[in-house]
């Protein structure tokens, strides 16, 4: 049958689809109020370098969580991880719910970023363990595609009901909603298979990382210098968008609705050649968006400007899954979460540096700001174009 195809086609097995119900779940929460944060920092008292602040832990909480998250997928298995998560998740909000202040957003943040960071190597490993090689790139896409649904969908509702109910008291509500829907996710975690390996082999970290393959290594090092070039204006485009250009909550919604859909809608078609040919270059033409878009950012004065600079933004997913499916190409068979959680732990830690530095450089100056950042992508970009990463099928 012509629907049994289309499903073998885009991997959507039993597994994937109860993980890709627990991602639309949890997300939806989570963008309701993600990318008004550094607003909601500024209206109840932080400063431009508590902003930078919420950049840096974001990023080094990312680190953190995606080490131990990719030990213990590979230990305890993907449903009783992810239920741990859940849990720690539902304890961060809590705390943000309960306190008005910076710093308990702060603390927070170390429990409810914890579900995106450390369930991240578990659903790579379940969805490359679950389709095999020839399918991940297409996994790894429909996941993303879904993961774009409540990420466009969630900035919309949490404008709206930021405008309704003012900065403060729409972000507590949005907060509350990320409980219910991380409760609501635990009823389909809950029907993912267990599949832990049949025998789990203690690796060091240290161990790990002299067994990562150069290619890698050199991968790794690119993108630490891409997402810096991501990281230094990232906290403060919300603040160029509503305090320069001056459009409205509900619009910043809207712009961040168009990147989403931007990603979504070139997923597939970049999954399908992704899988059958050279992937590196799909990873050179997202490196050269990520780095155009902080200079489209600074020209844009207009909210139909900022729309075409959203566009670029979402046009920078286009090799995100297939850099993904080179992380787990690469990574050792018998440890591809903790490979992947290793990946991300060094990217993450070098990256939450990028915080700092680009508070104090939108201090000197916004232009600064993102001309510098632009300066990091294109070298990433030129890094990654050099001989040595050959081959990555």
């Amino acid at each position: 049958m012509a629907v049994n195809r289309l499903i073998e086609f885009l991997g959507l097995k039993k597994n994937i689809v109860f993980l890709l119900a627990l991602t639309v779940l949890i997300l939806i929460g989570e963008k309701l109020w993600e990318r008004f944060l550094p607003k909601y920092i500024q209206v109840i008292g932080g400063s431009v370098m508590v902003i930078a602040g919420l950049g840096f832990l974001n990023n080094l909480l990312a680190a953190f969580w995606s080490l131990p998250g990719g030990y213990l997928s590979d230990k305890l298995g993907y449903r009783k991880s992810l239920f741990l998560f859940n849990l720690m998740a539902i304890c961060g909000y809590i705390i943000a719910i309960l306190f008005s202040n910076w710093a308990a957003v702060f603390i927070g943040m170390i429990f409810f970023s914890a579900w995106s960071a450390v369930s991240l190597p578990a659903s790579m490993s379940l969805i490359t363990f679950s389709l095999g090689h020839s399918k991940t790139a297409m996994g790894i896409s429909m996941h993303s595609i879904i993961r774009r649904i409540p990420m466009a969908a969630g900035p919309v509702i949490g404008g709206l009901l930021i405008t309704k109910f003012g900065l403060i008291e729409g972000i507590k509500i949005c907060f509350t909603a990320s409980v219910f829907f991380c409760l609501l996710g635990m009823i389909f975690q809950n029907m993912i298979d267990d599949m832990p390996p049949a025998h789990y082999e203690k690796i060091h970290p240290l161990s790990l990382w002299k067994q990562m393959n150069p290619r890698l290594k050199q991968l790794l090092f690119s993108d630490i210098l891409i997402r810096f070039c991501e990281q230094i204006p990232f906290v403060f485009v919300v603040i160029w968008c509503l305090d320069v250009v001056k459009i409205s909550p509900g619009k910043f919604g809207i712009l961040t609705a168009v990147e989403m859909m931007t990603a979504a809608l070139i997923y597939i078609p970049v999954a399908i050649f992704s899988d059958k040919i050279e992937r590196k270059p799909f990873v050179v033409i997202t490196f050269i968006f990520f780095t155009l878009f902080p200079v489209i950012l600074f020209f844009s004065k207009s909210f139909f400007a900022l729309i075409i600079a959203f566009v670029i933004r979402g046009l920078k997913e286009f090799g995100e899954p297939t850099r993904k499916a080179i992380i787990l190409d690469l990574s050792h068979t018998a440890s591809k979460a903790r490979g992947f959680g290793l990946y991300y732990f060094i990217r993450d830690s070098f990256v939450s540096l990028a915080a700092f530095p680009g508070g104090w450089l939108w201090m000197q100056s916004p232009s600064l700001n993102l001309f510098t950042a632009a300066a990091f992508g294109l070298a990433g970009t030129l890094i990654y174009i050099l001989p040595g990463v050959k081959k990555t099928k």
